[in-house]
Parts: structure tokens; sequence; C-alpha cells
């Protein structure tokens, strides 16, 4: 065995060239462990907040500060950390994140209270703020060769979206046999493994200037991103009024200081030049196109899945597991699509083809069976997976890679807040397609009407195993299916305008050359 097999890796930023290539592939195998976690924890709460509930008896507006701080601390602090960690080591940052986010796990599992169960969470937020953007960062410093780049980012991409997908999986598999607090426990056995063998497996790599971080732009930063996510989720709960309309001016006010500030540094936290280049400024358009489009599946059709077709979190999760597999295909076939068609054009095909899984979805939603629907989703799973890989390797690529964090972090922020924006426009529209479309039989019970009249989870939940509710139950799951299959068909046009705007923005070079900025 080859002597860098073996040893660890110091704490002084070594050239990645010196690497074997089996030492890098470990290495991405525990950074994709790494982000496969973060992307299990971002949806396996949901499924315990039932049982949370009866444990710690929040009141409703600490139940949404459990569900939303994880979420502000997260998208808040992406950009802040990236550059922290092109300062200090993107290595160093992770592995004291992951400490960190392994504790505030242990914390969260075993709160005795609401309040000490919100402060965990926004640890766990802090903590995946330094984990995300260095996760990706050390992928473009890892491999200089661009076709191994794009794939292990598509690695990378793959690990993030078998983690969406295996998050009702994991979580459902626990709740059946344990408390609550064991969806959060189960981070600390891979945290461990993530901290143990990135000490012995990952290089250090650093900005070699060491710039200043400039405080007062993380500052706004923080308030121009947290009061942008707060008006979201604010205006999905309550509709949207004084407190989202002062939380959007906030914001607003906040991110033009900030990118007048940075047009002012010598070292910006965010080079705001990175969107005069077209590769780019494409790439993160077009990923956050795709990903508000995307949000309506991945919240409302899991909901679909188990409140219209009956299904068990854990069946529910079997049904989207396809998405995960076709984007283990990408892997293969990224690299010879880029060299065929070129990167713009190839994620422009990649997000026509998850437009048409989209369209085939809402086609056969009420259809009986899973088989249209099954391969609708291994449709969807191909097609983003070629996508995401692409826009990430493109945003990654564009930056200097000394400035890697920075750019990772605009590309996960970028992802942050698409999803927060796609699920409070595209779930506005479904609950008003439902609300129009609820036609309660005549007779009803006005309490039976009244839940229903909220939504269907609750009709259930009060009312599900009662006779004299079935009929109202049967006319509110149409209408939910009717509003998610409107919120689909709203996707797949929204996707298609992401395939557009990755065609016209993104540079398609083709041939060996294809890849990024760095000869092969």
């Amino acid at each position: 065995m080859n002597r860098m097999d073996v040893l660890p890796a110091s704490s002084a930023p070594a050239p990645t060239n010196a690497l074997t290539p089996r030492r890098r592939w470990a290495a991405l195998a525990v950074l994709t462990l790494a982000v496969t976690l973060l992307a299990i924890d971002g949806t396996v709460l949901a499924l315990a907040v039932p049982s949370l509930t009866t444990a710690l008896e929040p009141s409703h507006t600490q139940l949404l500060w459990i569900g939303d701080i994880y979420s502000f601390a997260l998208a808040g602090l992406l950009v802040t950390m990236g550059n922290v960690a092109d300062r200090v080591g993107r290595r160093r940052l992770l592995l004291v994140g992951s400490v960190a986010f392994g504790v505030s796990s242990a914390i969260a599992a075993f709160a005795p209270t609401a309040e000490l169960l919100i402060a965990a969470r926004a640890l766990l937020g802090v903590s995946g703020a330094t984990i995300m953007p260095s996760t990706l960062s050390i992928v473009r410093n890892l491999f200089e060769d661009p076709r191994q780049r794009t794939r292990a980012i598509a690695i990378w991409s793959a690990g993030a979206t078998a983690g969406a997908a295996l998050g009702p999986l994991v979580g459902g598999t626990l709740l059946e046999h344990f408390w609550w607090g064991s969806v959060f426990l189960i981070n600390i056995p891979v945290m461990i493994a993530v901290v143990g063998l990135g000490l012995w497996l990952l290089p250090e790599s650093r900005n070699p200037v060491k710039p200043p971080v400039d405080w007062f732009s993380a500052a706004l930063s923080l308030l121009a991103i947290v009061p942008l996510v707060y008006a979201i989720k604010h205006t999905v709960s309550a509709g949207f009024d004084a407190q989202s309309a002062a939380a959007v001016g906030i914001g607003a006010l906040a991110a033009v200081l900030f990118v007048r500030r940075q047009r002012r540094l010598t070292h910006p936290l965010l080079d705001v030049a990175l969107f005069r280049d077209p590769a780019f400024s494409g790439a993160i358009a077009a990923a956050g196109t795709a990903i508000f489009a995307f949000s309506g599946l991945l919240f409302f059709f899991s909901q679909y899945l188990q409140l219209v077709r009956d299904l068990s979190p854990l069946r529910a999760g079997l049904v989207e597991l396809p998405t995960t597999a076709a984007s283990i295909v990408v892997v293969a076939l990224v690299a010879w699509l880029v060299r065929r068609l070129g990167a713009g054009r190839a994620a422009a095909l990649g997000l026509a083809t998850a437009a048409v899984g989209l369209l085939l979805l809402a086609l056969v939603l009420n259809r009986d069976g899973y088989v249209g629907v099954i391969v609708a989703m291994a449709i969807i799973g191909l097609g983003v997976g070629v996508a995401m890989t692409l826009a990430n390797d493109t945003v990654v690529t564009a930056a200097p890679r000394e400035r890697a964090g920075a750019a990772a972090s605009v590309a996960e922020t970028t992802y942050e807040l698409g999803l927060a924006l796609g699920i409070a426009v595209l779930g506005s529209v479904q609950a008003l397609v439902y609300e129009r479309g609820l036609d309660l039989p005549s007779g009803t019970p006005d309490q039976v009407g009244e839940a229903a009249g909220e939504s269907l989870a609750v009709l259930r939940r009060e009312f599900g195993g009662e006779a004299s509710a079935h009929a109202a139950v049967d006319a509110a799951q149409r209408a939910f299916a009717s509003g998610v299959g409107t919120t689909i068909g709203i996707a797949s046009v929204l996707v298609l305008v992401a395939a557009v705007l990755a065609w016209r923005l993104i540079p398609s070079p083709r041939g060996e050359g294809a890849h990024g900025d760095e000869a092969a």
C-alpha cells in the first residue's frame, strides 16, 4: 500500500496532486457521507413532530420555531462560513462543525423542554452551515482533472439526493421502534465516522492569502437572508401581512447595503463580480429556478402518498426511492454528456428530462398502481441529477480555487432560498386549489367541515376513523390530489424555464476541454 494511503492528513495545506487516486475517492466518500446525513436531517424532523409534541407539549409558536430555527441559522450563515473555511481551512472547519453537529444532536435528542430543543436546533443550523460549503469546496480542490471533478460532484450530488429520499425511510423506521429523539441520535455515529475518517483522509486546503473576514458584511448577509426566509415561512403559515412586509423590507435594505459594501472592499465576503460571468450567473439562475420548482415535489408529493394513497412514511419513502437510484446512474453518464453537448446544453437536457418526468407524474397521479409513479420519479431523478451536478460544477469552477468555499456557499444559499420560496409560493397555490376544489357532501357535520376546510391532515387526524367523516375525507382527498397535480404541472413549466436559462446562459464548449478551467 502506498504511504499516502495510510498517513493522516497534516494540518497544513498540502498540494492535492500529491494524493493517490485511492485517497481522493476515499476522501470523497467521507464528504458524501457528511452531505447525505445533512440531507436526511433536513427531512426527518417532520415525521417526529406528532410524538415530540406529545412529549414536550410545545406551544404553537414554539413548534414553529423548532421547525424554522434550523433553516434560519443555516441559510443565514452559509456565505459567512464559506469565507471562514477559505481562511482557516476547509478541512478544519468541516471537522469542527461535524463535532458541533454531533453534540447538538445529542442535546436535541434528550431535550426535556421545547426551549432547549429550539436552542439545539439553532446549533444544528450553525453547525450545518460550516459543513455544507466545506464539503463542496473540498471536492473542488481534491479533483483537478475536470472530468474526474464532474464525476465527483455527481457522486456528491447523488448523496444529497439520496439523503432527502432516505429521510422518510430512516425516520419512519426509527419512529416505529423508538422515541422521537432517535431521529437526532442517529447523527452521532455518522459524525463520529466523518471526524475519524476525515482526520485520516481529508487534505487541508485554504486560501493562501488568508484575507480577513469582514464581520460587518457577515452581519449584513445574515440580516439580508434571515428576514427573507422568515417572511416566506410567515406568509405560508399566516398569510402576507405587516410582519411579512417589514421582514422583506429589512432583508431588501440589508441586501442592498451588502452588495454596495462588497463592491468597495479589497477582500469582499462575496465577489459580486462573479455574477457578471455568464457561466456562474446562468448556473445560479437555472439551479434556483429548478429548486423552486422541485420543492413542491419534495414537500407535497410525500404528503400526497401518505394522506391520499394511505401509505406509511416508510412505504412512501420506498415509492420515492427511484429518484435516488436514477441520480446514481448520473455518475456514469454526466462526463459523456458534457463531452458530447457541453455543460450548458447537457444541464438544459437534464432539466427538460425532469420536466417530462413531472408531466408524466401529473398524468398518472390519480391512476391505480404505482408503476407510472415509479417511472416518473426515475425520470425526474435522472434529469435533476444531471442538471444539479453541472450547475454545482459550473459554480465552484467559475471562482478561483482559493475562493472555492465562498463560491460553494452561494450555491448552497441558492438551494436554501429556492426551497423556502418554492414551498411558500407553490404551497399557496396548492392550498388555493384545495380550498376551491373542496366539495363536501350535504349533511357533513359542522366540526368535520371546519377540519376539512383547515387541511386534509387535520381532517384525517381528528375524524379519520369516524364513519360520519368518510365521505368528507374522500372529497378532501380528491381536492388535495387536484392541488398536488396542479402544483406539479406548474413545476414542470418552471423547470422548462430553467432549461432555457441553462441553454442560453451556461457556455457549452464540447470535447475534451469542455469540463472547466483546467486542462484535463
